[in-house]
């Protein structure tokens, strides 16, 4: 009997979780449904909350390091404290809002290399270890931001990869703790001034705002330096806009200012 007890301690012959969504595609300011199934193990346990929380691979720089973390970045809890009879099945449906800013990971069906984007669920119970189920999300643009990842590649923009970076973006209205970076390797006309193209989106209910960092390629005898800028686009408006032309014209301004040449 002692020995049984430990072993419950552990977990063992505890309940299981299963998350099943009812569609595991997205976008920001979307939702995710389905339901989460907690089933009974061999011994009656007290539940103490079903929770649920998306999560991400997240880039820290921690002095002359840097190390990559999974952060969990928007949570929900489900359910208060309930007893799980031994066997016994408890069905907890849902619908989870998913913040405007949580970064894409899919775009044109095909999947961000570097990306990672999961929604975790947990099962706190008493007096044993938790218990836990990761089911992977895929987060597509919304109209917006495709119009603008489109135009860039009309230009010639070819995609190299995505992260995402802890820290904050000055000037920005930002709601997370981190941002996505999207990089792109420039055409022949751009890359003679600059080595990539580094893209941010960061949407709010209200309008998509738009970050772009030009990296400059360094010389044999100058440094390389980054331009930054950034603008805001209407939902309503986008799109009506010639954004091959709006972007080419932006982008040369934008280097000119900042001493890039192509």
């Amino acid at each position: 009997m002692v020995f049984k007890r430990m072993m419950q301690a552990f977990g063992v012959g505890g309940p299981s979780v299963d998350t099943v969504l009812t569609n595991p595609n997205t976008y920001p300011g979307g939702y995710l449904e389905g339901q989460v199934h907690v089933v009974g193990g061999d011994h009656a346990v007290d539940i103490e909350y079903v929770a649920i929380g998306l999560m991400t691979r997240v880039e820290v720089e921690s002095g002359d390091s840097e190390y990559q973390s999974n952060q969990e970045f928007h949570r929900q809890r489900l359910t208060g404290s309930f007893k799980l009879e031994s066997g016994a099945r408890h069905d907890v449906p849902f619908r989870f809002e998913v913040p405007w800013q949580t970064p894409i990971t899919e775009v044109y069906g095909q999947h961000l290399h570097g990306m990672t984007m999961g929604l975790a669920t947990e099962l706190e119970v008493a007096r044993a270890v938790d218990k836990s189920d990761l089911d992977t999300v895929a987060v597509h643009p919304l109209p917006a931001q495709e119009r603008i990842l489109n135009a860039l590649l009309q230009i010639g923009f070819r995609f190299s990869r995505a992260d995402v970076e802890q820290g904050r973006i000055h000037g920005v209205e930002q709601h997370l703790p981190f941002y996505q970076e999207i990089e792109f390797h420039p055409p022949s006309q751009y890359a003679s001034g600059i080595n990539q193209l580094e893209l941010t989106f960061l949407p709010t209910p209200q309008r998509l705002q738009v970050i772009l960092e030009l990296d400059k390629r360094g010389g044999v005898f100058t440094e390389g330096h980054d331009a930054f800028g950034s603008f805001d686009v209407d939902y309503a408006s986008a799109d009506q806009i010639d954004w091959v032309s709006r972007l080419d014209q932006w982008l040369r301004q934008s280097a000119s200012r900042r001493g890039l040449f192509f």
